[in-house]
């Protein structure tokens, strides 16, 4: 079967496990798209789970907002743990938002839109990345400057703006040409670490540097 068979045949596959989750939800198509939302009552694009990403800059750890405290930004709602987390996303959002939409800044460095919970997460240079774990995280670590460089470049010019099902599809079969596996990911971190190299901490070492 050609690829762009195999295209077609996966994304059908694809749509019917995931249901319109990444085809609409997480694709609102209002300047912040596609982005990893889930759809919640009255709150059809609701990010990170309902996580309030000012708490993340000012309490340093993750905490669910409160659906009476909420903003609607370029068609996506974001919930706040206070009214001043609310005020403070109201007069600077992008300062607060996630990049890339929220997903996994390790899934990003392949072109893939997906993964990011709300509890693995950095600040690199006052910007808030999430993670699909802490394998993705780890795996990340290991080449921050690179791994950011990518991740940049496949957001500005493929992904921002795609659809989140289709973006992934195409990507799982027409991979990037750094593509790696999860497992040959898990190998490289597990190698580092056997050599004594805590993936976060050769971040923090080069970042004294």
């Amino acid at each position: 079967m050609k690829k762009s068979g195999k295209l077609v045949a996966l994304l059908i596959a694809v749509i019917g496990v995931a249901g319109c989750a990444p085809l609409i939800t997480q694709s609102p198509g209002d300047g912040l798209s596609p982005v990893n939302a889930i759809s919640d009552g009255p709150d059809k694009h609701l990010i990170l789970f309902g996580h309030d990403v000012v708490s993340y800059f000012t309490d340093h750890h993750h905490q669910l907002g409160s659906p009476a405290i909420k903003s609607l930004y370029k068609g996506v709602t974001f919930r706040f743990a206070t009214a001043e987390h609310k005020a403070m996303f109201d007069a600077a959002p992008e300062k607060y938002i996630p990049q890339f939409g929220g997903y996994c800044a390790d899934g990003i460095v392949y072109a893939i839109p997906w993964g990011g919970d709300a509890d693995v997460w950095e600040i690199f240079g006052g910007k808030l990345y999430m993670f699909g774990g802490k394998g993705s995280h780890d795996a990340f670590m290991l080449d921050v400057p690179r791994n950011l460089q990518l991740a940049h470049h496949y957001w500005d010019t493929e992904v921002n703006g795609s659809n989140a099902l289709f973006q992934r599809t195409k990507r799982l079969i027409f991979r990037v040409p750094h593509y790696k596996t999860g497992k040959e990911l898990a190998e490289e971190v597990a190698r580092a670490k056997k050599q004594g190299q805590d993936p976060s901490a050769i971040f923090a070492a080069n970042k004294a540097r």
